[in-house]
């Protein structure tokens, strides 16, 4: 069985060879960031494939964030790049929920927290933690809490 990180290496080696510089510059970095997760403890270890996938997650959110920056400055070229990074490392994560499937899970979680006795804006907590386990690695936190104020506001 493949671990997620080897297979990142093998398609790090793949695009070295194939010369496919944003592929290969865009695997080095995510390796490099896995490698310095490993080392970043007490102790060196392996990281599992839950969390070399959390490291992705974290690196594609970056991608993000920097394209949004560079076409608020005005540079399309780089957010061009930060976007094309970005699609290579959507690769390696689950297939993100579209916005009616959020909606449909919160919206269940809302009705389970007031089935509790959590209501309204304090109900946030509680939504939260029905949603996350649901949602992990297929929704960003930013994007299901700001799904959950609209719902619970609602």
């Amino acid at each position: 069985m493949t671990t997620l990180k080897s297979k990142l290496q093998e398609d790090l080696n793949a695009a070295i060879k194939g010369r496919d510089e944003l592929r290969s510059s865009t695997l080095r970095l995510t390796l490099s960031a896995i490698t310095n997760e490993e080392v970043a403890g007490k102790s060196k270890r392996e990281l599992s494939d839950d969390e070399v996938q959390k490291v992705i997650a974290r690196e594609a959110k970056k991608r993000r964030e920097a394209a949004e920056a560079f076409t608020q400055g005005g540079r399309s070229e780089s957010a061009e790049r930060e976007r094309a990074e970005g699609e290579i490392l959507a690769v390696y994560l689950p297939k993100q929920l579209s916005d009616d499937e959020l909606r449909a899970i919160v919206a269940q979680a809302v009705e389970e927290a007031k089935a509790a006795g959590a209501e309204g804006p304090r109900a946030m907590g509680a939504v939260m933690k029905i949603v996350n386990p649901k949602v992990a690695g297929q929704a960003e936190g930013g994007r299901v809490a700001a799904v959950v104020k609209q719902l619970l506001a609602g």
